[in-house]
C-alpha cells in the first residue's frame, strides 16, 4: 500500500502534516476529511529500495520520547483536552519521526472509532504489552490520565536502570576495546619486526618467544581463521539464544556467575516488583499482571518461576507462597509479598520492593566496577609486560653470550 505525505490545517486553522498509508489520494482525503482538516496538499511518498527502507522496519522509539509522549498525554487529558487532539498535538511536537509516524496512525484509528488501546495495540515495536492493558484497565475505569502518569514513571525508572548500567560500565568497555586494539598492534606490527631481528642474528629463542612469534606469523599470515572464529562463535551464540532451551540456559547461566549472577538476579526482582505493582494500582487483574511480568521479567528463569507461581494462584494459593518454595526469590521479597496480600496493600508493598532493589542495583554496579577497573587493568599489564618479557629475554641472552 502506498504512502502519501499530506499537508492541511485543522478546525483551528494551524497547519498540520504528516503521512498516511492509503490505496488512493482520494483516500486519503476522505481519512483526512473525517478528521475535519481542510487538505492542501498530497503526494506519494516513493519507497526507498535497499537497505535504508529495510533498516526504518526495525527503527525502535528510544525509551525517552516514549516517557515524554506518556507525561505529555497525561497532562493534556487531566486538562480536559479529548484524546483525538491530544494525539493531534502530540505528532506535531514528536521529535522522532518513527514516533510521529505510529502518533498519526493512532489518532486517525482513534477518530475513526477504535479505542486507544486498539489503535496503540497495532504498534507492539513501540507499544509493550505492559502499556496496553495498562490503557485497556484505565479506559474501563476511566482514569487514563493516571495511568498515563503511572505509565510515564515506569518508564522513567526503567529508563534510570538501564542509564546506570550503561554508564557502569562504559569504563571497562573502553579498557577492553583499547586492550584488544593494543594487542592487534603487537600482534601485526611489533612482534614481526622483532622476529625479523632474531632471524638476522640467528639466535637460539627460548620456547615461549618461539611460541609467540610463530602465534603472531600464524595470524599474519592466515588472518581469517582467528576473524572467522570469533565471528562463527558469535553466530553460534545468537542462535542457540534464539531456542527455547538455549534462552532459558544461557539466563540460568547467568544467575550462577559470582557477582554478576547477584546483579543479575537483583535487577530481575526490581523489574518484577514495579512492572506488577504497577499493573495491580493500574487496575489489571492479578493472574493477567502475572501473565505480562511473565513476559518482561528479563531472565527466562525468573519467568518460568513466575508462570508456576501463576498456575498456583490459579488454583487459589496465594502469590507469596509459590515464589518462597521456588527458592529464587529472595525472603525479604516474599515476605514482603505475603504482608502486602494480608493487608490488601499489595501494589505499595511492591512499589517498596523495587525502590529497595533499585538502590542495591546502584550499589552493585558500583562494586563490580570498582572491581572490574583494576581487574582489567591488572591484566592487560600482565599481557604486555609477559610479550616485553618475552622479547627481551632473547636479547639479554645474546648480550651474555658476547660478554
Amino acid at each position: 500500500m502506498p504512502t502519501y505525505q499530506y499537508q492541511a490545517m485543522d478546525s483551528s486553522g494551524r497547519p498540520v502534516s504528516g503521512k498516511l498509508e492509503a490505496d488512493t489520494i482520494e483516500s486519503v482525503r476522505t481519512k483526512l476529511s473525517d478528521l475535519r482538516y481542510f487538505v492542501t496538499g498530497i503526494k506519494e511518498v516513493k519507497s526507498l529500495a535497499g537497505p535504508e527502507s529495510w533498516l526504518s522496519r526495525f527503527q525502535r522509539v528510544k525509551l525517552r520520547d516514549l516517557v515524554v509522549f506518556s507525561r505529555q498525554f497525561a497532562t493534556m487529558i487531566d486538562a480536559g483536552l479529548s484524546v483525538v487532539k491530544c494525539l493531534d498535538i502530540l505528532q506535531q511536537q514528536a521529535k522522532d519521526q518513527k514516533l510521529r509516524e505510529v502518533i498519526a496512525s493512532t489518532k486517525h484509528d482513534v477518530a475513526s472509532g477504535a479505542s486507544l488501546t486498539e489503535a496503540i495495540g497495532k504498534h507492539p515495536r513501540v507499544f509493550s504489552n505492559l502499556y496496553v492493558n495498562m490503557i485497556r484497565s484505565a479506559e474501563a475505569g476511566g482514569i487514563l490520565d493516571t495511568v498515563l502518569d503511572r505509565l510515564a514513571g515506569f518508564l522513567e525508572k526503567e529508563q534510570e536502570i538501564k542509564g546506570k548500567v550503561k554508564s557502569a560500565m562504559m569504563y571497562p568497555s573502553v579498557v577492553f576495546v583499547f586492550a584488544i586494539l593494543m594487542l592487534n598492534a603487537l600482534i601485526f606490527f611489533v612482534l614481526p619486526k622483532f622476529r625479523d631481528i632474531f632471524q638476522t642474528m640467528e639466535l637460539k629463542l627460548p620456547w615461549v618467544t618461539k611460541t609467540m612469534l610463530d602465534g603472531s606469523a600464524f595470524c599474519i599470515k592466515y588472518w581469517y581463521i582467528p576473524l572467522a572464529t570469533v565471528i562463527g562463535a558469535i553466530v553460534a551464540y545468537k542462535i542457540y539464544a534464539k531456542t527455547e532451551s538455549g534462552h532459558y540456559n544461557i539466563d540460568a547461566v547467568k544467575l550462577r556467575i559470582p557477582i554478576v549472577g547477584d546483579l543479575t538476579l537483583k535487577m530481575s526482582v526490581s523489574r518484577f516488583a514495579r512492572t506488577f505493582g504497577t499493573l495491580i494500582s493500574s487496575g489489571v487483574p492479578v493472574l493477567r499482571a502475572m501473565e505480562i511480568v511473565v513476559e518482561t521479567a528479563g531472565n527466562r528463569v525468573i519467568g518460568e518461576t513466575i508462570k508456576r507461581a501463576r498456575s498456583s494462584v490459579k488454583e487459589g494459593e496465594k502469590i507469596s507462597g509459590p515464589l518462597f518454595a521456588s527458592k529464587l526469590f529472595p525472603t525479604m521479597v516474599t515476605q514482603m509479598i505475603a504482608v502486602g496480600e494480608e493487608t490488601g496493600r499489595l501494589d505499595q508493598m511492591l512499589s517498596k520492593v523495587a525502590d529497595f532493589y533499585d538502590q542495591e542495583v546502584d550499589a552493585t554496579l558500583k562494586g563490580l566496577t570498582s572491581l572490574i577497573e583494576p581487574l582489567m587493568i591488572v591484566g592487560l599489564g600482565l599481557i604486555v609486560g609477559f610479550i616485553a618479557v618475552s622479547v627481551i629475554s632473547p636479547i639479554y641472552q645474546l648480550v651474555g653470550s658476547i660478554q
